[in-house]
């Protein structure tokens, strides 16, 4: 039984969700009265609502998220009807905007706008004491690190095994691009260091081995990411892995020395590169040197061993189909291991909106709040780069097939059928549209089934020779750690040669394996 109920429904289960523990680490006095409980966006509502009033509870928060606020809301909608007199406080990036049209926020009780860590005390000591808030909207200051006490103890055992445990250096982003809640978070503020690098060595005690870094700009002050970045090359083992998110266009000397000393598979890096339009970035209040960024790009695949996770939006205002496929082959060409396409969403309290007449932005009234079309890229299209993006991370992400993707528009295979070089964005929406008429379907495909597809289309659809694919494609398929030979590719495997076992690294992340292993 517990006073304070915090929960939220995680995308998937490995999420830890590092919000409630830094609310619950805030709580002082309280926390002995409080409980954490999770779930994931699969769980039903109803039996999400029977766990959380087993707990007679007199208080539940829930954190809100794009991800979330459907499942969330019907949930709070039972609990309501069930048990009116528990008090229900809603908090979130989803919820600390806009709050007015929300059903969500009409259900609740009290409603927390901004970083809640040291409010949703403040609010529960005083409903626990009977004193009652004037306001049901209640805004919180940013509170500075010297206030905060930080959440790793919370982290118990079970989420050391199985779950990612994520940690930040720091909150907030001095870039104001109109997409982006963190542009809102100004200004940026650090963790005190030493007190940082404590709780990173009792979790590595503890046998923590991935961490995920939560930060918007890791690398903005470079003196403290460069401490941080030795402390764990210093403590690093086999296993280690490490994810960063980075601004692109910085990365002096500093961080270069010692970011080539890491081995492989130790370190990730997403980037968020977002558009290669110069008048769009400009458009967006994005700001990037792209000269800098492609050199930086180049030095971290060809000097180092670092995992690259690169970003692209589709649907940015002011860019074409053509803009965007330019910018796509641009990034292809620098050869991060994965290049994630995301779809432009309309977050809550962005400033994109302001857009909306001149470029006539469409989007899903529905989380996660999609552009449907604008002035440039109309519905259909839009449609076709949600799939693009879609069948790219099944295939060219995955790392399911790495030899075999770049065969899409010529790259690696004995003669090209194409008289003139290939655009990979247009080679793989040729195959998109393709794999949608063939599959019927951009998900749940089985990987042998994905396979014969591939293989289908490249020996029938681009002519190249099944001879010359199938080796490609059974050497990826082996990449897995896999030894069986698929029915569709064995009368062309005949006379080649046997491939020795994969030299994976099964302490890595599943994506990250495979694009490291060596056949």
């Amino acid at each position: 039984m517990a006073d304070i109920v915090l929960t939220t429904l995680n995308a998937k289960y490995i999420h830890a969700a590092f919000g409630l523990r830094y609310l619950m680490a805030n709580l002082g006095p309280l926390r002995s009265k409080a409980r954490i409980i999770e779930f994931d966006i699969h769980h039903r509502p109803l039996d999400m609502a029977e766990a959380l009033l087993a707990q007679n509870p007199s208080i539940i928060g829930f954190g809100v998220y794009i991800w979330n606020v459907a499942p969330t809301t019907e949930v709070i909608a039972a609990l309501k009807r069930l048990r009116p007199d528990v008090i229900i406080v809603i908090g979130g990036p989803e919820v600390s905007y806009e709050i007015e049209t929300q059903a969500i926020a009409q259900l609740a009780d009290y409603v927390i706008t901004g970083e809640a860590d040291l409010k949703f005390a403040e609010l529960c000591h005083q409903l626990l004491s009977g004193q009652l808030p004037d306001s049901k909207i209640l805004a919180a200051d940013l509170p500075d690190f010297s206030q905060l006490t930080l959440p790793y103890e919370l982290y118990d055992e079970q989420d050391i095994a199985h779950r990612i445990i994520y940690v930040e250096a720091s909150r907030g982003c001095p870039f104001t691009c109109e997409f982006c809640l963190s542009s809102l978070d100004i200004p940026v503020r650090q963790v005190l260091l030493p007190k940082l690098l404590q709780e990173m060595q009792r979790l590595l005690d503890r046998g923590v081995k991935r961490f995920k870094f939560v930060d918007r700009t890791f690398n903005l002050n470079i003196a403290v990411s460069k401490a941080i970045l030795e402390f764990f090359l210093d403590r690093y083992k086999p296993g280690y892995f490490f994810h960063f998110e980075l601004i692109p266009d910085r990365l002096p000397a500093a961080l270069r020395e010692i970011i080539a000393q890491f081995p492989p598979g130790a370190l990730q890096f997403e980037v968020g590169i977002q558009t290669f339009n110069e008048q769009v970035g400009t458009l967006i209040r994005r700001r990037q040197n792209y000269q800098r960024l492609e050199e930086n790009l180049a030095f971290l695949r060809d000097c180092t061993d670092v995992h690259v996770h690169a970003d692209l939006i589709a649907g940015l205002p002011g860019e074409s189909l053509e803009s965007f496929a330019a910018g796509f082959d641009r990034l292809v060409a620098l050869s991060p291991q994965e290049i994630q396409v995301g779809i432009l969403k309309r977050l809550r309290g962005t400033p994109i909106v302001r857009h909306d007449f001149e470029w006539q932005m469409i989007y899903n009234p529905q989380p996660p709040y999609e552009i449907l079309q604008h002035k440039l890229i109309d519905f259909a299209t839009m449609q076709k780069l949600r799939r693009f993006a879609r069948y790219w991370d099944l295939i060219a992400n995955s790392g399911n097939f790495v030899e075999t993707t770049p065969l899409l528009w010529g790259v690696g295979t004995a003669s090209s059928p194409h008289s003139l070089p290939v655009s990979p964005f247009h080679a793989f929406l040729r195959l998109s549209e393709w794999l949608l008429t063939r599959a019927g379907r951009t998900d749940s495909i089985a990987l042998v089934r994905l396979m014969e597809l591939l293989f289908d289309y490249l020996s029938g659809e681009l002519k190249h020779d099944p001879a010359h694919i199938a080796v490609p494609l059974w050497r990826d398929y082996c990449r897995g750690g896999r030894r069986d030979k698929p029915l569709f590719l064995r009368p062309y495997l005949s006379a080649a040669p046997e491939i020795p076992p994969a030299n994976r690294r099964p302490d890595l992340p599943r994506r990250q394996a495979r694009h490291l292993a060596d056949l």
